[in-house]
């Protein structure tokens, strides 16, 4: 009776050794697969943070801005630092077309009194219309006259493309801010001899080498 009651039914090695074997390969796998899924979606986060970042901050957004209102593009690229300088090349086209235009302005009056008073006869001629007929010739005034005149219309030239320099600029700096410079663009700037270049002549000089 004792050795009945001793006596407990167990599975064969033969049977529980396969059971075990495959239980295990089974919890193996799925912890792989799970550790798999999480390094990959933190190897996508970088890619999806840059692409969010590349449709919020747009170029075109930037151009529209810039051709709207000098200066708004540089704002919307938190490049503050250059505004000053876009406004100070404004200011600067805008003083010199106001002085040329002043003074051909005033030259051309002179030229034209003056013109007509080399007509006239001794007794018959007016007084100087302004201080500029009373120190300079005729030829002198006309030279003046179409001198003012180029300088102002090429002031007015290069505010044009300084207006289309601003809005380059918006438009550069905001395709850079989504541009990522790998850590391997590099300069090497080292000397170079030849001794056998040109004719068996030595030659020295400087090489450049770009890395990217």
């Amino acid at each position: 009776m004792k050795a009945l009651l001793s006596h407990k039914p167990a599975l064969p090695f033969k049977v529980f050794f396969p059971l075990f074997f495959i239980m295990a390969s089974f919890g193996t796998s799925g912890i792989a697969q799970v550790e798999l899924t999480a390094d990959t979606i933190v190897s996508e986060m970088p890619e999806i943070q840059h692409d969010s970042a590349y449709y919020q901050h747009s170029p075109k957004k930037a151009t529209i801005y810039a051709m709207v209102f000098p200066g708004l593009g540089q704002a919307y690229n938190k490049k503050y630092w250059k505004i000053p300088i876009v406004y100070a090349g404004f200011g600067t086209m805008i003083y010199f077309i106001s002085f040329n235009n002043r003074e051909y302005k005033e030259y051309r009056k002179a030229y034209l009194h003056s013109l007509a008073n080399d007509a006239l006869p001794e007794d018959e001629k007016e007084p100087s219309i302004n201080e500029y007929e009373s120190l300079y010739s005729t030829n002198f005034l006309l030279e003046s006259k179409n001198f003012h005149r180029r300088n102002r219309d090429l002031s007015y030239i290069l505010t044009g493309l300084w207006y289309l320099l601003q809005m380059a600029d918006a438009t550069v700096d905001a395709h850079l801010l989504t541009w990522d410079v790998g850590e391997d663009l590099s300069l090497n700037v080292q000397p170079m001899f030849n001794p056998y270049a040109i004719g068996n002549k030595p030659v020295s000089g400087i090489k450049f080498s770009l890395r990217f």
